[in-house]
């Protein structure tokens, strides 16, 4: 199983080639993506949404957000802000996410990177390019 961050979403939506939206697409086919509960949000915001893709990705199973989830992300945000690394909120959400889950972020954004090393979780940073 994998969590897929916004970045990677959104490429792979707008038919961009790249390693990350090589394991997206087998990783759909496979049934093997989570899917957390901030980037449904980011993803949905985009006005220009088409409606199918829209239920489509509101199929995906959520990552459920337990006890404790938001001291934790907020002790995981300070972690990274301490260390004076970009620590946007969302991001920090997403990351605590696959902690609690233990399974890897598929990304493209390289801030993601802090919280790894803040957390010690996997994560998958692929650009177009790769």
């Amino acid at each position: 199983m994998i969590a897929v961050d916004t970045s990677t979403w959104i490429a792979y939506l707008q038919g961009d080639a790249g390693q990350d939206a090589d394991l997206l697409d087998r990783a759909l086919r496979d049934r093997q993506v989570l899917m957390a509960p901030v980037v449904l949000t980011e993803v949905l915001s985009d006005p220009m949404l088409p409606s199918e893709v829209s239920r489509t990705l509101s199929e995906l199973p959520l990552i459920e957000v337990g006890a404790g989830y938001w001291q934790r992300a907020g002790e995981l945000r300070a972690k990274v802000l301490a260390k004076r690394r970009k620590a946007r909120l969302g991001d920090a959400l997403i990351a605590q996410s696959c902690i609690d889950r233990g399974i890897p972020l598929l990304t493209r954004d390289r801030d993601f990177r802090a919280f790894a090393g803040a957390a010690g979780f996997d994560l998958l940073i692929a650009s177009a390019a790769d």
